[in-house]
């Protein structure tokens, strides 16, 4: 199969011609139809986010089951899935409470690049490729285990649930799973990339009054207006803080996103909220990141900041549930992707990615 495989940071991915080899018990093959190009690939890229390597990257994509390994119950070839790159058990403590984003499962692939018996599926001659975040979605097949897999309805187009796989899930989860916005409330959103449009179009969904989004691009302020933005500020010309405070009575918001991962605009996010209010953080900061925060603002303005991994999700709960809210025309999806690319095409689309020149691009098997 073709595959874009990262041998070494800060170097382009390679298409290469990557022996898969078939599955093992509890494991899925899958013949991939899309995958998007999201942020989280290019930290791994640029050496943000260590991965083993050589490896096979990919974390948001969808396809049709190929074959199954022995003791595979959930689904079978023909299904139509979506890959999760947080596996989980469905039986420990955190997928009990309803948080399988928490799950531990999938921790040893995501860490060690094999999957759960320790080995890889894929070959580059004699040398072992890895896999990444257990999905490895930029290939034309990949082998990943039972639990990391959501069967979905057959007429959603997969190049769009590709996207469900995370930005979507991501973002629209922030808002309903992780914030739980009350209609009526105010919003703000640092970052318009894929997953923060996410965010907008969650706030929409649960029909938040005001949703105000800063970004420094303008095209992607032109974007979040699409995802039903009321209210966009140019962080590049204007303070994000005292713009948000202009535009909510001197208060500040109550419940502002921070989808970009950097200490300072998750300062930014928190000093936007009102008395009472929520500051949530959805982008993934470098791991050595750090940041200060004053104790007093926690105490005496009873602020709150909280993290979210993976929109909170409970994915075979949520994401057929996504689906069934964009057949219905209440979740946007077509318009998340700007470009498609083939395989060969994946450096063109992280370059386009990094100049900030698309909501989502999606690789096409």
């Amino acid at each position: 199969m073709k595959a874009a495989v990262l041998h070494q940071v800060n170097s382009p991915l390679a298409i290469e011609e990557v022996q898969v080899d078939a599955p093992k018990h509890g494991e899925v093959l899958v013949r991939m139809a899309a995958s998007g190009v999201c942020h989280s690939d290019l930290h791994v890229i640029k050496g943000d986010l260590a991965a083993p390597l050589p490896a096979i990257l990919g974390h948001e994509g969808a396809g049709v089951v190929e074959a199954v390994g022995d003791g595979v119950t959930t689904v079978r070839p023909g299904d139509h899935v979506i890959l999760l790159f947080r596996a989980s058990c469905g039986r420990c403590r955190y997928c009990s409470l309803g948080r399988p984003a928490l799950c531990g499962f999938g921790t040893q692939i995501r860490w060690s690049g094999r999957l759960a018996d320790g080995t890889s599926r894929f070959r580059l001659g004699g040398q072992e490729i890895k896999h990444f975040a257990g999905v490895s979605s930029f290939a034309e097949y990949t082998v990943v285990p039972e639990q990391g897999v959501v069967p979905i309805r057959k007429d959603v187009p997969l190049d769009r649930a590709a996207l469900v796989g995370c930005g979507v899930m991501t973002g629209i989860g922030a808002v309903v799973n992780a914030a739980k916005v009350e209609a009526g409330s105010s919003v703000l959103v640092i970052g318009a990339g894929g997953v923060g449009l996410n965010v907008v179009q969650g706030a929409n969904l649960v029909s938040a009054e005001k949703i105000i989004v800063a970004d420094v691009r303008d095209n992607k302020l032109e974007m979040a207006r699409t995802f039903g933005a009321t209210h966009c500020i140019n962080a590049a010309q204007h303070d994000v803080v005292e713009a948000v405070k202009e535009l909510t009575d001197g208060e500040g918001v109550d419940y502002a996103f921070e989808v970009i991962g950097n200490p300072n605009t998750i300062r930014q996010a928190f000093d936007a909220t009102r008395k009472g209010g929520t500051a949530i953080i959805v982008g993934l900061a470098p791991m050595q990141a750090e940041m200060s925060l004053r104790p007093a603002d926690f105490m005496l303005q009873e602020k709150t900041l909280k993290g979210t991994l993976y929109g909170s999700a409970r994915p075979r709960v949520d994401m057929p549930r996504i689906l069934d809210l964009y057949l219905a025309g209440k979740v946007k999806l077509d318009e998340l992707i700007t470009r498609r690319y083939s395989i060969e095409g994946i450096n063109d689309a992280f370059q386009a990615l990094e100049r900030g020149e698309v909501a989502r691009s999606v690789i096409v098997y």
